[in-house]
């Protein structure tokens, strides 16, 4: 059997691994690539010598003996060797014990990065040698259209392509566990790795690549794994900007250029493209200020400012290289009389600027014109309104005048290759890069309204008077400056009525003095609570009453927006009813909007956790009601979410057309066909399942003393001090109430504690109820909603680790509430096991099952050096520890917080 890498290179050459691999393990080790095996072993040796080269006595044996324990651990039956470990952590000092733990962190960095690489590897290798008809409608655009032409011909296929939309929209809660610096390191480690594929790397330059891979593997080791202090809404900013740079300002691009070539298929990049420039990107990074003080009107104006400087540098930067290299001269493409008028335009704005442009350009008309371009977006950057751009679509108007007088010359080819990218990329940004949404509580609405008419009626502010009515302010300033496009949506958290919305445009009417003079608002409705969900058409009709949603609504067309909140409903109902109210509230809407002809937006609060709706987003897609995408997609994408789908550009490109073609597959009417269909034929079964799910949830939560309980078997009151967010873990309650502790602490937590309960917890009793094996797996062949359900769970039952949980619990002294958890655990395995068939998890996923297989024994070294600090944390003695021992306890726990993360892949 091929061996298992480990930390000591020269170790691993020399033989096996420390102890005996289980089956399921040694199955998930025999099933890695060659070459995934090379990088892995390539990483964790230099990381083995990096160590080594540290210089602590003991370090590299300790770490070999630690995960030598781990691993016999999975096929010891009597917990021996487990214990073992346990008993060796223990003995490790508390200078040792963070080593260690900053070893396994360090070690999940680098598989990280090499399961990375592979995937990149395995994206090239597969990139355009799938036949068509091999390729899944699901995941590949072309598959996708030619089977929706297939269904509604060509004609109506190339129509709704026009109309798909792809809208992310990035969020800041949380930002990833880990630290910038280390986030640089590893960035760099990826890019040597990616170097080391190239064929040409002769023998000189790849010890060089080694060298300089042992520099940032040191310089990652040494670095300080925790945060000094939480980000501020404006790092957050900067940390989303520096992914435009890295990936989206070139990958949205690749994405309109890859659909177009294969739509044009032999006229490609000769004729006006096909494909639409479909992705707008949001933000809420700096505008979502429900439950975090830091976000302010002025942190909102400044947020929208770096943005918007970023997107007009980028387009100016991206135009002088366009417009550089388009040396076409006038005697082969002569210039169109537009063309000319579009220069001579230009001169009367500035003889200097295009003087200068025609001295570097002679005979070079559409070269000049576009140099004088990129000068007017450099004077737009800069605020010359003697030269600036009003608008984007002034400058994509001029673009358009130089791409006509190409085409018509016969340059067809410069016409419609980088010009048209460029054109896409105005179409995408605009001048502000990222939409900014502003998201406000609906209590603070009507606070402040009450506020404002009595000031001495309200005794205490959640948020200052002064600070929400500037937010409207704000806004109104943002949209003067950078385009109504730039901060128009706002939505209302908790939106529980059709006030909370009328409440809104008050405000903002009474911000600015006049329904004339406030900002032009498309205020977005939030469901999030089970009951909200439940109560959305009626007050969705209700809110069509109100005069200002009438106005908007003439405005865009009947355009409407409504915003589904995935986590706070799994945390009110369980995951499994939660599941079933997201898709009978998302039906519901569907109906109301087609009732009364509203273009419907439905925008979908999903997080990273599968307890908040994680998962495969183009499956997702494909498992919604029938009309309730309508070719729209819209989606929160935050903290590690954000690097694993657009860090690495090839793997963005990737999930990018995933997305796309689920969206474009969604409207088939096969797709909605049998959505319908299976939601009928399963309907008393979802009834059945909701019933008992919301049951079995509501007797482990609502039991007297879950909430502390809750507190001290998970490192939920330890979450809050990790410093991986601006906005705080609770909005103001103690853990004696769960209704205040937000859902992305109350998924980590869990799965912090390897229960994972958020993701499964209820579908066990659910399924039992059931009891008809034969109509569950009838359900998981046919109905696309059961079957992503029960998918997802698996996956997050086989992140779970009971003989780690039942430590965890075991620190609380609540045996009848873990005794709920381990049987609800043992129950759900058994039917998830029964209903796909299998005998393991995952054991149809090989990718997916391998990767969790292998690390798993990685991460239970983490848990146990975290239980050793939640342990002495959690007793008595913690009262007899000086100021640095308790520092040394909860520093450790910090960093296997950050390690288990980093192993599982996930912080909420």
């Amino acid at each position: 059997m091929p061996h298992e890498t480990t930390f000591d290179s020269a170790r691993d050459r020399a033989g096996g691994p420390s102890g005996t691999e289980t089956s399921a393990r040694a199955v998930a080790s025999h099933e890695i690539p060659d070459a995934m095996r090379h990088d892995v072993g390539l990483l964790v040796g230099l990381l083995g010598q990096v160590l080594a080269e540290y210089g602590a006595d003991g370090l590299l044996d300790d770490v070999e003996r630690l995960r030598g324990l781990t691993i016999e651990a999975l096929e010891d039956p009597d917990g021996t060797a487990l214990a073992a470990a346990e008993e060796l952590v223990e003995s490790f000092s508390a200078e040792r014990a963070k080593e260690v733990a900053r070893a396994f962190t360090c070690y999940f960095l680098l598989a990280n990065l090499a399961e990375e690489q592979h995937r990149i590897r395995s994206l090239r290798e597969r990139d355009g040698s799938v036949p068509l008809a091999e390729q899944q409608p699901s995941d590949s655009v072309a598959a996708a259209f030619a089977r929706l032409a297939d269904e509604v011909g060509r004609e109506e296929a190339e129509r709704r392509l026009q109309e798909l939309r792809f809208h992310p929209v990035l969020t800041a809660h949380p930002t990833e566990a880990r630290r910038n610096a280390i986030s640089s390191s590893v960035r760099r480690v990826g890019e040597l790795l990616d170097e080391r594929d190239d064929p040409r790397l002769g023998t000189r330059a790849r010890e060089e690549n080694t060298r300089r891979m042992l520099e940032e593997i040191d310089n990652m080791w040494r670095t300080a794994q925790l945060r000094v202090s939480s980000p501020s809404p404006l790092d957050e900013v900067r940390n989303a900007l520096a992914v435009f740079d890295s990936s989206f300002s070139r990958v949205f691009s690749a994405a309109y250029r890859r659909m177009d070539d294969w739509l044009q298929g032999e006229d490609r990049g000769t004729r006006a493209p096909v494909a639409p420039a479909f992705i707008r990107l949001g933000s809420w990074i700096g505008g979502d200020r429900d439950g975090n003080p830091n976000v302010t009107a002025q942190v909102t104006r400044a947020a929208v400012a770096q943005a918007a400087d970023r997107a007009l540098a980028e387009l100016a930067a991206r135009t002088r290289r366009v417009g550089t290299a388009l040396t076409v001269d006038d005697r082969y493409a002569t210039a169109s009389a537009d063309l000319t008028a579009l220069w001579n335009r230009q001169r009367q704005l500035s003889e200097e600027l295009t003087t200068a442009a025609a001295e570097h350009s002679p005979n070079e008309p559409h070269r000049q014109v576009l140099l004088a371009v990129a000068a007017r977006l450099d004077a737009t950057r800069s605020r010359d309104a003697d030269l600036a751009y009003g608008r984007p679509d002034e400058l994509v108007a001029d673009l358009r005048v130089v791409q006509d007088s190409l085409a018509g010359a016969g340059a067809r080819r410069a016409a419609y290759g980088d010009l048209q990218e460029l054109i896409w990329q105005v179409q995408t940004f605009g001048f502000h890069l990222a939409e900014l949404e502003v998201r406000q509580h609906s209590k603070v609405h009507t606070q402040t309204l009450q506020w404002l008419e009595d000031p001495d009626s309200v005794e205490r502010m959640a948020v200052p008077g002064e600070e929400v009515i500037e937010t409207f302010r704000a806004i109104a300033a943002v949209q003067q400056r950078y385009g109504v496009d730039a901060a128009r949506r706002y939505i209302v958290s908790f939106t529980t009525s059709a006030q909370n919305l009328a409440d809104v445009y008050t405000l903002a009417e009474r911000a600015l003095g006049s329904p004339e003079e406030a900002p032009v608002l498309d205020v977005v409705p939030l469901f999030e609570t089970y009951e909200d969900l439940q109560n959305a058409p009626r007050i969705l009709e209700e809110m069509l009453e109100i005069p200002a949603v009438q106005r908007r609504l003439e405005q865009t067309g009947r355009r409407l927006e409504v915003m589904l909140g995935y986590s706070d409903s799994a945390k009110d109902v369980g995951p499994v009813a939660a599941t079933l109210a997201l898709y009978e509230a998302q039906e519901r809407i569907a109906a109301w909007a087609q009732r009364h002809g509203i273009l419907l937006t439905q925008f979908h609060g999903r997080g990273g956790a599968l307890g908040r709706g994680g998962g495969p987003a183009n499956r997702a897609i494909l498992a919604q009601p029938p009309h309730s995408v309508d070719l729209r997609f819209k989606v929160t994408e935050q903290g590690e979410v954000i690097s694993a789908r657009y860090g690495n550009p090839e793997i963005a490109l990737r999930h990018i057309e995933q997305v796309a073609a689920a969206t474009l597959m969604a409207s088939a009417p096969s797709t909605q066909e049998r959505n319908a269909r299976a939601a009928e034929r399963f309907a008393d079964l979802a009834a059945r399942m909701d019933a008992v799910s919301r049951e079995r949830f509501d007797a482990l939560v609502g039991a007297e003393g879950f909430a502390p309980w809750f507190a001290e078997v998970t490192p939920q009151d330890e979450v809050g001090l990790l410093a991986i967010g601006s906005r705080p873990a609770k909005r103001g309650l103690s853990v004696e109430s769960l209704e205040d502790l937000r859902a992305i602490p109350w998924n980590f937590a869990w799965s912090q504690a390897r229960i994972n309960l958020t993701g499964w917890y209820g579908l066990g009793s659910a399924l039992e109820a059931v009891g008809d094996a034969e109509l569950l797996r009838a359900a998981y062949a046919e109905w696309p909603l059961f079957r992503a359900l029960i998918d997802n769970i698996e996956m997050s039952l086989a992140k779970t680790d009971r003989r780690i949980a039942e430590r965890y619990l075991a620190l609380g002294d609540r045996d009848d509430l873990a005794a709920l958890v381990l049987e609800e655990l043992d129950l759900t395995t058994k039917w998830v096991l029964e209903i796909t068939g299998q005998e393991r998890l995952l054991q149809d996923h090989r990718v997916l099952g391998r990767a969790v297989e292998l690390r798993n024994p990685y991460v239970d070294a983490l848990s146990l050096l975290q239980l050793r600090a939640l342990r002495t944390l959690r007793s008595d003695a913690v009262e007899e520890l000086d100021e640095a021992a308790l520092r040394d306890q909860r520093n450790l726990l910090l960093i296997t917080l950050k390690g288990v993360a980093a192993g599982l892949q996930n912080t909420g």
